[in-house]
């Protein structure tokens, strides 16, 4: 599609003015707010032109127009300059991470989540990272009394999982010691499908005199590791939404947020593959998600991706700003699961 330079200032004109205001943009208004060096007439006339191109769209039979969602992407890929961030929001971005990230992984996500729907004051998704396909990192026996161990599994993706094994008599601390030692040495690095019978037997010789633990240790690391999926999807800020003239109506927001509820549905929608992905609209290929704008973002740890934050809001969402703070946050949030996985080893 072939736009000239005056259609492309009209429209970030339009855009710009009806993202602030969720009121229909006539020519008047962009005449007066917006020092084109064009006339009223003229303006008009180029919005009828970018109406014909399917890049704005009149309501009902006001004489303003609104983005469509053809004219928002043009203005994502095209158009946008993205927001600088004050510095009161770096530093609260930083901080409350490197706080956070005293915490486990799956805490560090949701608190970069309830952040991310703070500075947005928008509805936020997260989903907490998978074990699925990860290795065993560590395993750790701690006594707890004299019939009860605690076991903490550790994965590659900084993932703990916690679980209490009751058994005849506790072993003593030297035991333990000489028990996890030989866990480590056998389990670490492997992923549930490397975890043969080789290696089974192997652990079970190692085990003898300590049946009660290798009969419970062997099924809690499958259940820990190969979970179909055991992320968790949180979301932060339903509030938000009530305050956006596009979901005023309760049924409307009831939908929204019935939707969000469903976390296989946000999975699928959450984008786990690009560092940012912008989904708008009628680009979304549910049915529920028609009338909302998605961008999320992947966080990792090294080149592996773990999960994603997501922030959803009206089509006329403040993209550049969102962005610009997913990016900051998913890039301290990499850091500080990076900082966790260190300090596990």
């Amino acid at each position: 599609m072939s736009i000239d330079e005056r259609k492309l200032r009209i429209l970030q004109a339009i855009i710009n003015d009806y993202i602030n205001t969720a009121e229909p943009v006539g020519s008047r208004t962009i005449a007066k707010k917006y020092d084109l060096g064009i006339s009223s007439a003229t303006i008009r006339n180029e919005m009828a032109d970018l109406e014909d191109m399917g890049l704005i769209e009149q309501l009902h039979t006001s004489s303003g127009r609104k983005p469509s969602d053809k004219g928002y992407r043009l203005y994502v890929n095209e158009l946008m300059e993205l927001s600088k961030l004050s510095t009161a929001e770096e530093l609260k971005i930083k901080n409350q991470l490197l706080n956070a990230a005293l915490f486990e992984v799956d805490k560090l996500v949701r608190q970069a989540n309830l952040l991310v729907s703070e500075l947005t004051n928008l509805l936020c998704v997260v989903e907490t990272p998978s074990t699925k396909g990860s290795k065993l990192k560590s395993i750790n026996l701690i006594n707890i009394d004299s019939v009860s161990i605690l076991s903490v599994v550790i994965t590659d993706s900084g993932i703990i999982k916690n679980n209490i094994i009751r058994l005849k008599k506790s072993p003593t601390e030297e035991a333990l010691n000489k028990i996890n030692q030989l866990l480590n040495l056998r389990l670490r690095g492997l992923s549930v499908q490397m975890i043969n019978l080789e290696v089974i037997n192997n652990l079970k010789k190692d085990l003898v005199g300590y049946e009660d633990i290798f009969d419970a240790i062997i099924p809690q690391l499958y259940e820990s590791l190969n979970s179909e999926n055991n992320s968790e999807v949180y979301f932060e800020g339903a509030g938000n939404i009530l305050e956006y003239p596009e979901f005023k109506d309760i049924e409307k927001a009831r939908e929204i947020l019935t939707f969000v509820d469903d976390g296989n549905k946000i999975r699928n929608l959450l984008d786990n593959k690009s560092n940012i992905s912008i989904s708008i609209g009628n680009e979304n290929y549910m049915k529920e998600a028609k009338e909302i704008s998605v961008v999320s973002a992947v966080y990792r740890l090294g080149d592996r991706p773990l999960g994603a934050i997501g922030v959803i809001g009206p089509t006329r969402m403040p993209y550049s700003k969102v962005i610009s703070i997913l990016t900051k946050v998913t890039k301290e949030l990499n850091k500080s699961i990076s900082n966790i996985y260190l300090n596990d080893e």
